[in-house]
């Protein structure tokens, strides 16, 4: 037990100081590449931050665990908007622009809808797994071209422009400033051993949490909903907010929509293709239904209704906190009534 707990703390500090390198060699990146940083956010970091989740999925599947798979999934999708976005809110407000709005978040719903109708018989096969990771495929190479498509970065030399040469180009959001940053082999550097020491530090987390939990007596699927799901999201936590600590908020709302992209496709379909499994009816009335109940309130929050402002504000971060923490709540009421 104590080595479980030192697991934990030494895995935490790991994975704030990995987070920040990951976002720093992102950024750099982004502009060297013409790519904005909503699209690393939702590729690079995003898909950086779901391996994780991948990854015990997989392992779950092949143990014959379906339910740990899905809870693992599922669970960090609603830790990702209500418990990510809601700390990173409450540390600082989280822009939003009118193009998360427009395409990103739609995506999400669309991929949502996708997931209830393939579960409609509660089994999920190897053809529906399959059809989960061709629709990542797609999504993930048109927002890309999209990304390239609509980007128009201007690089202007700090020694040379000030903020009236930058706006009037009339790209201002969207323009990367050439300042001291690294090169870009330092850049890929920072952004793989970012990414190696996020994964072994939340691998160490997990490992350590669920080694308390099982201690604890707590069963395999409120391990996966609650447990695991928070350690596998651990990393999406530090990267969003390192990102908007450096007031990179496309990457900390990317890398959450990226990440529960890949969590509903890529997650779901490797373990769905390594083994076929049954869906327990509580999974889509409960869990699914409350990952539509937060991505709702994110859409909200995002296109201002109700009065709301166009962002997430520190208001908006405890809601969510305050979601997040009943729903957990509940969760650990239900199992624990039953046995």
């Amino acid at each position: 037990m104590l080595l479980s707990f030192v697991l934990v703390i030494v895995g935490l500090v790991l994975l704030v100081w990995s987070a920040d390198c990951f976002v720093d060699g992102a950024v750099d990146i982004a502009s060297y590449f013409g790519m904005s940083p909503l699209l690393i956010g939702m590729l690079i970091v995003g898909f950086g931050t779901s391996a994780p989740e991948m990854v015990v999925s997989a392992i779950a599947a092949f143990e014959g665990n379906g339910s740990l798979a899905l809870g693992n999934a599922y669970g960090s999708n609603i830790t990702n908007i209500a418990l990510v976005l809601g700390v990173t809110a409450i540390i600082k407000p989280v822009e939003v622009r009118p193009q998360v709005v427009r395409r990103e978040i739609p995506i999400l719903f669309i991929t949502m809808f996708l997931t209830v109708a393939l579960f409609y018989n509660e089994y999920l096969e190897r053809i529906d797994a399959v059809v989960l990771l061709a629709v990542l495929f797609g999504i993930m190479t048109w927002t890309f071209l999209e990304g390239k498509k609509e980007q128009k970065i201007l690089s202007i030399s700090t020694s040379g422009a000030n903020e009236k040469e930058i706006e009037s180009a009339g790209v201002a959001d969207l323009v990367a400033i050439e300042t001291e940053k690294n090169s870009l082999g330092k850049s890929f550097f920072w952004l793989v051993l970012g990414f190696v020491v996020l994964l072994a530090s939340s691998r160490m987390l997990v490992i350590g949490a669920i080694d308390i939990a099982t201690s604890l007596g707590v069963s395999d699927l409120v391990i996966g909903l609650t447990v695991v799901a928070f350690g596998t999201s651990l990393p999406e936590l530090a990267a969003s907010i390192a990102a908007v600590r450096k007031n990179e908020h496309d990457i900390a709302i990317g890398n959450v929509l990226g990440s529960n992209l890949f969590n509903l496709l890529a997650v779901v379909g490797i373990a769905g293709v390594i083994s076929p499994m049954v869906i327990d009816p509580i999974v889509i009335y409960r869990d699914i239904a409350v990952m539509f109940f937060v991505t709702v309130l994110l859409f909200i929050q995002s296109i201002g209704l109700f009065g709301t402002a166009k962002r997430i504000t520190r208001g908006n971060g405890i809601l969510l906190i305050i979601i997040y923490l009943t729903y957990t709540a509940y969760l650990f009421y239900t199992i624990l009534n039953k046995g």
